[in-house]
């Protein structure tokens, strides 16, 4: 049980390597950016389905 007194040391990103390149090189998307791309796929994903019923249709001229 803690008394609340205890002071704890927390490291932000622990690895064995502080100098490792892959963490601090490594771009952050923004949720923005993320969303976008759900959409358009979201949106070419409807296209599709769309022309997949558009060939599937049975109709005569």
């Amino acid at each position: 049980m803690s008394t609340g007194k205890e002071q704890l040391e927390v490291e932000d990103f622990p690895t064995t390597d502080p100098d490792d390149a892959e963490l601090t090189e490594r771009p952050v998307e923004v949720a923005k950016t993320n969303l976008a791309k759900r959409r358009t796929i979201d949106a070419l994903l409807a296209e599709k389905r769309l022309q997949k019923e558009l060939e599937d249709y049975p109709y005569d001229l």
